[in-house]
């Protein structure tokens, strides 16, 4: 810009100065003043020559300026879309229960063998297995029957239900009996009455549990939702003594 308006400077004085040069023309003059006249005109033509090159210099940057700022427009856009749309269901960095030991993954955690794993409630530090979230090609693979009207974020509400459920639960049986006030003192009594030699080693929950730690509602509808979890191989039930166990895979 500096550059366009040197030279746009430039070439007024010359104008200028070619001006006065022709209104003196009236008169007839010297030689070397003709001489000077046609110098003038010439440079005139070289900076009016520089002046176009400056100017396409520029047309050529506008150009790039604009296609820089759709793109930023754009990229702007899907950024505050991404926003506006950002599912519910994102998995968590797992964090342990107690202690400062890194969290395992849930593979890892599945690469486990339930003989080797030892007795949460023996144990000063666990982790706590999280039910994995319901992909895209997961759900369309559900018979359209079994889906009815559950949407594929519906389903992944309760999968992170089933998670706060199973947290909250192991967070307790986990805790000393000496830190637990008197209701958790009664809950961790529950979880260990409940347990029985086939869930010895897995995370599981009640529907007093599902009750207890989250707002989900125990009814036909999500009944039709857990057997969309067991056809994605999310849990599988247990029954015995009057309870129905949901059993993360």
């Amino acid at each position: 810009m500096d550059d366009l308006e040197h030279i746009s400077h430039h070439v007024h004085n010359k104008i200028s100065s070619l001006q006065r040069m022709l209104d003196l023309s009236a008169s007839e003059l010297p030689q070397h003043k003709v001489k000077k006249l046609g110098q003038e005109l010439f440079v005139l033509s070289g900076l009016l020559d520089e002046f176009e090159k400056c100017v396409d210099q520029q047309k050529e940057q506008l150009k790039h300026l604009k296609k820089l700022d759709n793109s930023i427009r754009m990229d702007l856009a899907r950024v505050q879309h991404m926003k506006d749309n950002m599912p519910i269901h994102i998995p968590r960095k797992k964090a342990p229960v107690r202690g400062k030991e890194p969290a395992v993954s849930q593979s890892e955690a599945a690469a486990v063998e339930p003989a080797q794993t030892k007795s949460l409630q023996k144990t000063s530090t666990c982790f706590i297995r999280e039910m994995k979230f319901i992909t895209m090609p997961e759900f369309e693979s559900i018979p359209q029957y079994m889906k009815g009207r559950v949407s594929y974020e519906q389903l992944n509400a309760v999968v992170d239900g089933f998670n706060s459920a199973v947290t909250a639960k192991y967070r307790i049986l986990s805790q000393p009996l000496k830190t637990l006030n008197n209701h958790s003192r009664r809950l961790q009594q529950r979880f260990r009455d409940q347990e029985t030699k086939d869930t010895k080693g897995h995370f599981f929950v009640v529907e007093e549990d599902i009750q207890e730690f989250t707002q989900m509602k125990v009814d036909k509808r999500f009944q039709g939702i857990l057997n969309m979890l067991r056809h994605c191989q999310r849990l599988r039930q247990l029954r015995g003594g009057g309870l129905v166990r949901y059993v993360l895979l």
